[in-house]
């Protein structure tokens, strides 16, 4: 007989409505593979893009979800990393390998590394795509470096709030655009200052930065008149630059627009910084499986909306 699990399936593309609690079948792990016994999802806005337009999975149906910890269960042919009972995490590979709102998900072993003790599901759940945007951002693309000038934005988000921390623990000086109610939490991340974004010429005061990380698309275009000849601009939506990359190549400034890649060096680099007390992902609300239309549907912050598939 086979064995069944309950997973998050939408039938179509829409809003939060077409996600459905079913029973489908469970997944075996194959060549390389291990099979994970989920505890915790992230949700993230690419998840919530996918449900609306199948930009990464296609034509329905499908289950979301690219953030995972859990348990192995179960190992494919030749794997040799993990063993069942080892507790895991990671990013499901991006963008084909959706799948995480279920209560098991086939994973490649090298898409995870160990959870560490000092992280709960829920916090190792929060922590992979956002954490990997920052990390291959900030450390891999721009080498942020200590007395480094650096503007993020959205920096109480779930891309955000990590990125402080990252920028934070290489020596940067950095400014955190956030919503009013949100200024003394980026500082407390690390940042030096924090603007209301809704202010007035927000970034008028700013000059001769060296690295701009745009997490919400709307800074590219004016933040060019803040960041210094030989400076970088940094997009996690590639799609909104528009004219950016030539005008910044005009001005000596680079423009790279980022979407993450599953990649467990980095994933180990982010556990160093959580195990030397550096980095701690903000956990904004957990919902069961089963409410994960409600995740989509309501606003949530600061920080990572989680599912928790077992308490």
């Amino acid at each position: 007989m086979t064995e069944t699990m309950r997973a998050i399936v939408q039938d179509e593309l829409g809003g939060p409505e077409v996600l459905h609690l079913a029973e489908v079948e469970r997944p075996r792990p194959s060549l390389g593979h291990v099979l994970v016994r989920v505890h915790a999802a992230g949700v993230n806005p690419a998840d919530e893009m996918n449900r609306r337009t199948g930009t990464f999975s296609g034509v329905p149906p499908f289950t979301l979800g690219w953030d995972v910890s859990g348990v192995v269960d179960a190992v494919g042919p030749g794997v040799t990393l993990y063993r069942p009972g080892d507790e895991v995490f990671g990013l499901l590979p991006f963008p084909s390998g959706s799948g995480a709102y279920a209560e098991y998900v086939v994973a490649p072993t090298r898409a995870l590394v160990p959870k560490p003790a000092s992280l709960s599901h829920i916090e190792a759940a929060a922590l992979p795509l956002a954490g990997l945007t920052a990390w291959q951002a900030l450390a891999e693309t721009a080498r942020v470096a200590s007395g480094d000038r650096v503007l993020i934005t959205g920096a109480s988000g779930g891309v955000g709030h990590l990125a402080v921390q990252i920028a934070a623990a290489a020596g940067a000086e950095i400014v955190g655009l956030a919503s009013a109610e949100n200024l003394d939490l980026v500082v407390g991340l690390g940042a030096h200052a924090a603007l209301d974004y809704r202010g007035d010429d927000v970034l008028g005061g700013l000059r001769e930065l060296d690295i701009v990380f745009d997490t919400v698309g709307r800074y590219a275009t004016d933040a060019m008149g803040v960041v210094k000849a030989g400076g970088i601009l940094l997009s996690t939506l590639p799609q909104t630059l528009g004219d950016t990359v030539r005008v910044g190549a005009e001005r000596g400034v680079r423009v790279a627009g980022l979407f993450v890649e599953s990649d467990r060096l980095g994933l180990n680099a982010l556990v160093d910084l959580v195990e030397a007390g550096r980095l701690r992902p903000l956990i904004a609300a957990t919902l069961p499986l089963e409410e994960a239309a409600a995740a989509h549907a309501e606003p949530h912050g600061p920080g990572k909306v989680v599912l928790v598939v077992r308490p």
